[in-house]
C-alpha cells in the first residue's frame, strides 16, 4: 500500500503485491544487513504510537519486544522474520491488515522441486475487468482493487456514464482486496436521490492531530462528534445531476476474498439498503491506515482507524459483511442474474463467461493461528 493521505482501508496483503511499496534499499541497508531486532523494534514503536486501539497497540508492542528479548528475531531475515513477528502479533489479537512486508528478494519464488515446475508469482491485479453489458439492460463490472489512480477513477466514471440507462448494475467485488475512496466517490453519486450517509470512519485522535489521517480533507467526508480519543468522520454520497440510475437495481457480488475497501463498498450498499449483497461473508479486514517504511526493504501497514455501520456502531473486523443472499461465491452471478429475470440456463452461460481469474476464498493471514 502506498504511503498516502488519500489511501484508505489497506490493500489486503494476502493476495496481491499492491502493498507497501518496497523500494530497493541502499547497500548499507540491504535486507540481509538489517538486524531483525531493529525491524521488530521499529514495528513495535509504530504499533504502540498509532494503532487504532491504544491498549491493543501497547500489547502488540510488548509482545514484539518480548520476542526481541528472547532472541527470536535476531538471526532472521526476509520471510522467516515476517512469519516470526506476525505469529507473535496475531497471538495477541488478530487483525486482517497486520502483516510485516518483506523485501522483494525474500518473496522471490524458490527453485523448482525435482521434476516439478518452477513457482510462478502472479502479476498485479488489473483493477477493472469485464466492464460492459452482460445482458439487455444489465451492466456488469468487476473491481479487483480501488487504487489511487486517476485512470482507474476515470474508467469507473466512464462505466457509470456508459451504463446510465441500465435497469440494473452488478458490481463484482469477489476478488477485490481493498484500496481507497476515489472510485467509490464517482460511483455513489449516480445511485442516490438525496445526500446519504454511507458509513462512519474513526481515526485515532493522536494520529489525526499530527496530520496522519488518510481520510482528512476528502470532499466526501464530514467531521462529526464521536468517541473520545477518536476523530470521527462520515462518508457521504452526494447525488449528481443525472437521475437515470437512481431507481436501478444494484447487486454486489461478495466472497471471503472481498476485503477492506471492498467491504466498505459492501457495507455502504447494505447499510443504505441501496444494493443487494449476493455471495459469502467478506474477509473481515476492517481497519484503515497507512504504510510505513521499516528500513532495509521491510514495511508495514499500520491500522489507525476503523469503519463501521452508523446505525449499529459495529464494524466488520474478523466477521466480514454479511450478504443478503447467501450462496457460494462461484454461484453469486448466476443468482443475481436470475433475480433480475434472466433464465437460469442463460445465467449459467453468462456466469461461466465472467469467472474471476483470482481466488474467491478468504486467505488466512500469515502468522495467524
Amino acid at each position: 500500500m502506498t504511503i498516502s493521505r488519500r489511501v484508505l482501508p489497506g490493500l489486503l496483503m494476502a493476495a496481491t503485491i499492491i502493498a507497501v511499496p518496497v523500494v530497493s534499499p541502499p547497500a548499507a541497508l540491504a535486507a540481509d544487513e538489517v538486524a531483525g531486532d531493529v525491524v521488530a523494534e521499529k514495528y513495535a514503536a509504530l504499533l504502540e504510537r498509532d494503532y487504532v486501539y491504544p491498549e491493543t497497540g501497547k500489547r502488540y508492542a510488548t509482545a514484539i519486544r518480548a520476542g526481541i528479548a528472547a532472541g527470536r528475531y535476531a538471526t532472521l531475515t526476509g520471510e522467516a522474520l515476517g512469519q516470526a513477528i506476525d505469529r507473535d502479533v496475531h497471538a495477541v489479537s488478530p487483525d486482517g491488515h497486520l502483516r510485516l512486508r518483506t523485501p522483494d528478494a525474500a518473496a522471490t519464488p524458490g527453485a523448482a522441486p525435482p521434476g516439478g515446475a518452477a513457482p510462478v508469482r502472479r502479476p498485479p491485479k488489473v483493477p477493472v475487468e469485464q466492464a460492459g453489458w452482460i445482458a439487455p439492460g444489465i451492466g456488469f463490472v468487476r473491481f479487483n482493487v480501488f487504487p489511487q489512480d486517476a485512470a482507474v477513477t476515470s474508467a469507473a466514471a466512464k462505466f457509470m456514464t456508459d451504463h446510465a440507462d441500465a435497469k440494473a448494475i452488478i458490481f463484482d467485488i469477489r476478488t477485490h482486496n481493498g484500496g481507497g475512496l476515489d472510485q467509490m466517490d464517482v460511483i455513489f453519486p449516480w445511485l442516490f436521490a438525496e445526500p446519504t450517509r454511507l458509513v462512519t470512519m474513526a481515526t485515532r485522535a493522536s494520529v489525526d492531530a499530527r496530520g496522519g489521517s488518510p481520510i482528512d480533507g476528502l470532499p466526501s467526508m464530514r467531521v462529526v462528534k464521536g468517541d473520545s480519543g477518536m476523530v470521527t468522520r462520515e462518508h457521504w454520497a452526494t447525488p449528481n445531476a443525472d437521475a437515470r440510475l437512481r431507481d436501478a437495481k444494484i447487486y454486489v457480488l461478495t466472497s471471503g476474498a472481498s476485503a477492506s475497501a471492498a467491504e466498505h463498498f459492501a457495507l455502504a450498499m447494505k447499510h443504505t439498503g441501496r444494493g443487494t449483497l449476493v455471495g459469502a461473508p467478506t474477509a473481515g479486514a476492517n481497519h484503515f491506515g497507512t504504510g510505513e517504511d521499516l528500513g532495509g526493504g521491510y514495511g508495514a501497514f499500520i491500522p489507525v482507524g476503523r469503519t463501521y455501520d452508523p446505525a449499529t456502531g459495529k464494524d466488520w473486523e474478523g466477521d466480514g459483511v454479511q450478504p443478503d443472499i447467501v450462496v457460494a461465491p462461484a454461484d453469486a452471478l448466476v443468482r443475481a442474474l436470475t433475480e433480475l429475470g434472466v433464465a437460469p440456463a442463460e445465467a449459467k452461460v453468462l456466469s461461466d463467461a465472467h469467472v474471476p481469474s483470482w481466488p474467491m476464498e478468504r486467505r488466512k493471514p500469515r502468522g495467524a493461528k
